[in-house]
């Protein structure tokens, strides 16, 4: 195994030597700045030597362009600050324009209200003189009618005369009456005339004024935009004088760093700055170890020995091209899977925390202690006397599942799953004088007369029960025997069922469950479905879910039917007088032949219900 070390002493050169470039780059760049900012301050210095005469000349032909764009940008500055005032001068200049204007308007302005005062009014006199004319017209059309009338009337009234003569009188009054409502009409019809052309004159004049103010207005904005544009595109030119003077600045830095390294090869250092050489010194001498730690390590990697390296190579490759092709089969299997036998027709499942939590156990517990641990038994069968560990303590879930051959005969077989893994139960199983070790395809099996035996078929799993059952699973578990799929109908539906209730059933054939347990379900019930799963949460109130699978859409739909008309027949325990709700159910239908019921179930059908799948209900079957 000396490539394996070889191979990681070359890892860990390679992390060096990365590590030392790193820093290696970091000291170079600051020795830079170091022999830079001495190179600055010790030109004079460098004056002395002839090999610095290019430099020199060089800085000083950047510094007089620098001096040309800081002229430039002066003359620019100024410019801006002319422009800032010609800006300001037309500000005021407006100001003052626009004011003069608005003075001259003032009195333009109260004429025009005085004249549209006048107007209005004299349009007012008009209106009421034409308003008069017209109700002298009315009463005129009035008293002629009352006249005919008078005259039409038979007999006549005996004050015809009278009245007639009344009539009359009034009528020859209205004609004096209107000449002078006419008079005066044509007299209120001059003023509002003469008022009229008084207010079209005087909003002439405004509108004339207003649009002086106007167009002075938009002069000086004019003259005020330009100005302002001619301001941005001066601000623009020192943005770019300043760009240029700050490129030339840094075209002096070759320069600059080639005196500073003479000045430090020569140990000369500017006499107002000889902290400057100090630390150039410096940051040179960690330059020159870095230099040679990064030798010394290119040195130890070229005595490696490179057939070991190449072996060392090739076996990490392999390792990697190993795991590439088992992580994705790993991550492909599923987390929690029963390796149950293909042939399993019924599984029951118990959920040991919500048996120890829930309300129903809880008062079942105590108020029928003898009874309770019974009923347990029943429920987990073969789990019972798992070595090792404390039900339920130590345990999360029992599964048990049953087969039925053609002979009628039914096999069971019991999975338990811990909490953590199964440790202390094999130390448990490995001290116990009882138990005989053997192996099936190197999956160790223990066996104790007369017929119980434990396998670990997970890190958390354990298979008890009786022995060819327990063999069976190891097989099943090697793959050695085919196993129930986990993409089959069975535990599809399985798992559609609520992994955190206290007990899930299922069965592909429902009327073989009496075979299993004591019945159930009404045999109506069992009869119709193809597949059958009960969910129970036995908190307060229990709830239930009823998974059904029927063999075509209508049977499916006349369920359904059933189901709503007479839940009774369908949903209630065999050979009992008890329902399996207390409410109707809720009925939904999944697909095209699938139904789920959801309803609520009474506490004492949910304790015979699990009586009788513990088979502990021997009393009340026994009774007619």
């Amino acid at each position: 195994m000396s490539f394996i070390r070889t191979g990681f002493r070359e890892i860990a050169l390679k992390v060096k030597r990365q590590r030392t470039r790193m820093a290696l780059r970091y000291e170079r760049r600051l020795l830079q700045k170091s022999e830079i900012n001495l190179g600055r301050e010790g030109t004079t210095q460098a004056a002395n030597f002839p090999e610095l005469r290019n430099e020199i000349v060089a800085l000083k032909k950047l510094e007089q362009e620098q001096k040309e764009v800081a002229l430039r940008i002066a003359q620019i500055e100024e410019g801006i600050k002319k422009i800032e005032q010609q800006r300001q001068q037309n500000t005021r200049d407006q100001n003052a324009a626009i004011a003069k204007l608005e003075a001259e308007k003032k009195p333009l302005l109260q004429q025009r209200n005085q004249a549209k005062s006048a107007a209005d009014v004299c349009e007012g006199e008009l209106a009421a003189v034409e308003r008069r004319i017209q109700e002298s017209e009315a009463t005129d059309r009035d008293l002629l009618k009352q006249l005919s009338n008078l005259r039409a009337a038979t007999p006549p009234p005996p004050d015809l005369e009278t009245r007639s003569a009344s009539i009359s009188a009034r009528r020859a009054r209205l004609p004096e009456e209107r000449a002078e409502l006419v008079r005066a009409r044509m007299g209120s019809a001059d003023a509002a005339r003469l008022a009229r052309e008084k207010l079209t004159a005087a909003e002439a004049e405004l509108s004339v004024v207003e649009k002086n103010i106007e167009r002075v207005r938009g002069e000086f904005e004019a003259r005020d935009r330009k100005l302002n544009n001619d301001i941005r595109g001066q601000q623009e030119a020192v943005r770019e004088a300043r760009a240029h003077h700050q490129t030339v600045e840094e075209r002096k830095n070759p320069a600059y760093l080639n005196i500073g390294r003479h000045l430090v090869s020569q140990r000369i250092a500017p006499p107002n700055a000889s902290h400057l050489l100090t630390a150039a010194l410096r940051r040179r001498d960690a330059v020159d170890r870095l230099l040679q730690h990064r030798a010394e390590l290119a040195l130890l990697s070229s005595q490696i020995d490179k057939q070991a390296l190449r072996k060392f190579y090739f076996s990490v490759i392999s390792a990697l091209a190993l795991l590439a092709i088992i992580l994705p089969l790993t991550f492909q299997s599923p987390r929690k899977r029963e390796w149950l036998p293909q042939e399993t027709d019924t599984i029951l499942s118990i959920n040991t925390d919500q048996f120890e939590r829930a309300d129903l156990p809880k008062r079942w517990r105590k108020d029928q202690p003898k009874i309770w641990p019974k009923l347990w038994s029943g429920l987990i069968g073969a789990a019972a006397s798992t070595p090792g560990l404390s039900l339920p303590r130590d345990v999360v879930r029992i599964t048990r599942a049953a087969s039925t051959d053609e002979s009628g005969r039914t096999r069971e077989f019991v999975l338990v799953e811990a909490r953590r893994d199964v440790s202390r139960a094999v130390r448990a199983v490995t001290g116990d004088k009882t138990f005989e070790k053997r192996t099936i395809g190197g999956l160790p099996v223990w066996e104790r007369p007369p017929d119980f035996a434990v396998a670990r078929v997970g890190p958390a799993t354990l298979a008890v029960g009786a022995l060819n059952e327990v063999d069976e699973l190891a097989f099943v578990r090697l793959g050695m025997k085919p196993d129930l799929k986990i993409t089959g109908q069975l535990f599809d539906r399985f798992q559609a069922l609520d992994r955190e209730s206290a007990l899930r059933l299922i069965s592909r054939n429902p009327p073989d469950l009496s075979h299993v347990f004591h019945p159930i379900f009404a045999h109506e019930l069992l009869d119709v479905s193809h597949l059958l799963g009960l969910a129970l949460s036995l908190q307060n109130p229990v709830k239930a879910k009823l998974l059904l699978k029927l063999d075509s859409p209508e049977r499916a739909a006349e369920l359904t039917r059933n189901l709503h008309d007479a839940p009774q027949q369908w949903l209630r325990l065999s050979d009992s007088h008890l329902l399996l709700y207390s409410q109707p159910p809720e009925t939904q239908k999944q697909g095209n032949s699938n139904l789920e019921l959801r309803f609520t179930v009474p506490e004492d059908s949910a304790r015979l219900l699990l009586e009788r799948i513990a088979k502990t209900d021997a009393a009340e079957m026994a009774t007619p």
